[in-house]
């Protein structure tokens, strides 16, 4: 993405499917940077789903409701990220995402990939929301 700081990341040996998977994340993060949950759709299949807590309160459901709080947040124009480990076995994958100011929150996302159609797509969101 054009401008968007690059993602630092723990060492793995660099494949194809690692630099794909990064890609989708970057996707991710743009959509948060810019505060436009359009923007971070590419990224999610569209059955896609997500689940965490703020506060005692559930925030689960179809991943539209991610896209929908991201709007009304706005841009995390200092957000900053790290991706702490990507697994990978075949036609599925996980990330662990570290992210630092995300409009003054911090974040622990955890996300399941598939590569559905020879292209891979977030499946699932889990978060932490750190106090």
């Amino acid at each position: 993405m054009a401008g968007s700081p690059p993602l630092e990341s723990v060492p793995t040996t660099a494949s194809p499917d690692h630099d794909a998977i990064a890609a989708v994340v970057q996707h991710y993060l743009a959509g948060a940077r810019s505060g436009r949950g359009d923007d971070m759709r590419p990224a999610f299949h569209e059955d896609a789903t997500v689940f965490g807590y703020v506060g005692p309160d559930l925030f689960a459901g179809p991943i539209a409701l991610l896209f929908a709080w991201n709007d009304e947040n706005g841009p995390a124009t200092d957000l900053r990220a790290r991706v702490a480990s990507i697994d990978l076995a075949g036609t599925v994958a996980t990330v662990r995402l570290e992210l630092e100011n995300w409009t003054g929150y911090r974040f622990t996302d955890l996300f399941t990939l598939l590569k559905v159609d020879g292209e891979w797509r977030i499946m699932n969101k889990v978060f932490h929301l750190h106090a």
